[in-house]
């Protein structure tokens, strides 16, 4: 009873790994489609990306039957790469935005959106 447990959260496990890999992949393909963020990435990061995440689906494709730490060690590797790219699209992004700011507008620090509270006596 104990080794069919055991076998059944490996295979949970595994099949867990499998489903984030395979989810991460295509999320982040579908990402850099989008025409707001692809107008943001230089051609050389989007490419390292999209040849990441077609190795990616090639490796999955290929090795159905890897084991959970397989499947977690590529997805870090993945992730690896297009975490860093993404992040420093956002930052140049956000540098982009708060340069646009005029004196009356909202501070870097504050996201400008809400109600604006004052304060009463």
């Amino acid at each position: 009873m104990q080794r069919s447990t055991s076998l059944r959260m490996r295979s949970t496990r595994k099949g867990g790994s499998k489903n984030a890999l395979e989810n991460y992949s295509y999320n982040m393909r579908n990402t850099i489609k989008d025409e707001k963020i692809a107008s943001k990435l230089p051609a050389e990061d989007k490419k390292k990306i999209e040849d990441a995440i077609d190795e990616a689906i090639q490796w999955l494709d290929s090795n159905q039957l890897a084991e959970a730490d397989e499947f977690d060690d590529k997805m870090k590797e993945l992730e690896g790469l297009c975490n860093p790219i993404i992040a420093k699209m956002y930052q140049c992004a956000g540098a982009d935005m708060a340069s646009g700011m005029d004196e009356d507008g909202p501070s870097a620090g504050s996201s400008g959106a809400g109600p604006k509270i004052e304060e009463v006596d």
